[in-house]
């Protein structure tokens, strides 16, 4: 069953009403109803390319939360061949919030590492709703580890609303671990690229995606804070969530102006929920286009082009 989104509920109706025509024509064999049912799925395309023309940043918040967006471990599945998961940090646990191993990319061997959300009530508590412990992120840092051994270039698929902010994981330096697998990116002697399909939420995501290259998704979201976690600091009401996405420029085209991400990759006509595969296909040629651009940087020429790239980052847009 479609979800739809509040914004998309007379989408819906439209769009409900045109299988409701199909569902009598092939009982009652109408063609006459048929007929009916494909105007109103030509009226449902074009409201849908005009919700979707100029979303504001909130929408596009729900967008990137999207309960059909596919995950990272959709992407996995679809994108990776040859994938053999690793598991645990070798310290503490295995935190499901954050999945990886090797893999290949059109043959290319490669780590793969991402944040998973889940998809329905079960997953979703044992992923953790997508926001990592301490324990992920250190199971981030020996992934990378072993990419820069054996050479392998690494690939992340950034979709958190951040790091879970629960006693048990400040207990076990929640902080430290970020700031570690952050540093860990800047080290790295072999290519770094990242993609944010879903949300992008604080240093959760950052700790992935310091890299040489980072991509979004059209409809996707990357910031310090959720609209709802800086409504809540700086107006004391987490209801100006609208204000506050409008205020953090969380969008990618906002960020692609500023600096901050490199590339915005098309989705699907009303979003990556619609056709998954395609929004997944697109994601993947561009995380091969963004490895073969660095193919010819040796490691410290890695390292130079990572830092180089976040010392310079916000300046392209301040004068806007």
């Amino acid at each position: 069953m479609t979800h739809y989104l509040d914004f998309e509920k007379s989408l819906a109706e439209i769009e409900g009403k045109a299988e409701e025509l199909r569902t009598m024509s092939r009982r009652e064999d109408g063609a006459d109803m048929e007929d009916q049912a494909r105007a109103l799925d030509q009226k449902a395309a074009a409201l849908l390319d005009d919700l979707y023309k100029n979303l504001t940043p909130w929408r596009k918040c729900q967008v990137a939360r999207h309960p059909d967006r596919p995950h990272c471990v959709d992407y996995v599945r679809t994108l990776f061949t040859e994938y053999t998961p690793l598991a645990g940090d070798r310290n503490f646990a295995d935190d499901h919030a954050v999945m990886g191993g090797l893999a290949r990319l059109d043959g290319r061997p490669v780590m793969v590492i991402g944040h998973e959300k889940g998809n329905d009530t079960k997953s979703r508590l044992e992923r953790n709703f997508g926001m990592a412990r301490p324990e992920g992120y250190r199971k981030a840092i020996r992934l990378m580890d072993m990419a820069d051994r054996f050479g392998l270039p690494v690939v992340t698929l950034i979709d958190t609303p951040g790091a879970f902010p629960g006693k048990g994981a400040e207990e076990r330096g929640q902080s430290e671990a970020i700031a570690r697998s952050t540093q860990k990116c800047l080290e790295l002697g072999v290519p770094l690229v990242s993609a944010v399909i879903g949300e992008g939420g604080s240093g959760g995501a950052v700790a992935f995606a310091t890299a040489n290259r980072v991509a979004m998704l059209e409809h996707s979201v990357y910031s310090v804070i959720s609209p709802e976690g800086c409504a809540s600091i700086l107006w004391k009401d987490s209801d100006k969530m609208r204000e506050a996405a409008e205020a953090l420029r969380l969008t990618a085209q906002d960020l692609k102006r500023l600096g901050i991400i490199d590339r915005i990759i098309p989705e699907p006509r009303g979003g990556a929920q619609r056709d998954p595969r395609q929004a997944m296909e697109s994601v993947g040629t561009e995380i091969g286009r963004m490895i073969d651009e660095l193919s010819g940087l040796d490691r410290e020429g890695l390292r130079r082009d990572r830092r180089a790239k976040f010392i310079e980052m916000g300046s392209k847009g301040l004068a806007a």
